[in-house]
């Protein structure tokens, strides 16, 4: 029996379709939720997601949200997400460069915490995007 899973944000459905496992980034680490799972609410923090449908692999790059289990069905409303397939690796860098020399710098107006969190979003969205381009092994689903 599959999971129906759905992604969405408050722009469009990131991804809906019925799933064998949805691995998270939960608040407390990460969270496997397989079929017939006890009902489940809580937040994501920003990290990956990874769906599983036999012997494909789906990353989604989340930035936090909530994530619901209920009844075969997972729910995932994420502030932003994005698909592997879909991040702009070079944007990405850019982001990361940025993030980096700010820190390095450590200008006056500096937000700690701010910059921290943008280093840590830049390399998740960097560890994402760099999963299209790998093969799942044969005879499985690829190991995270």
């Amino acid at each position: 029996m599959p999971l129906k899973f759905e992604i969405v944000t408050a722009e469009r459905v990131v991804y809906a379709d019925d799933v064998d496992v949805v691995i998270a980034p939960g608040i407390e680490g990460q969270m496997a939720i397989l079929p017939s799972h006890a009902p489940l609410l809580t937040m994501l923090q920003p990290g990956e997601l990874v769906v599983r449908k036999g012997d494909e692999e789906t990353a989604i790059f989340v930035t936090g949200g909530f994530f619901e289990v209920m009844q075969n069905r997972v729910t995932v409303l994420a502030d932003t997400a994005e698909r592997a397939e879909e991040i702009d690796i070079e944007r990405a860098e850019e982001a990361k460069r940025h993030a980096e020399e700010r820190l390095k710098l450590r200008p006056a107006d500096i937000d700690l915490t701010a910059a921290e969190a943008s280093l840590r979003r830049a390399l998740i969205r960097i560890k994402v995007a760099e999963r299209r381009k790998r093969k799942p092994r044969s005879g499985g689903a690829q190991a995270l």
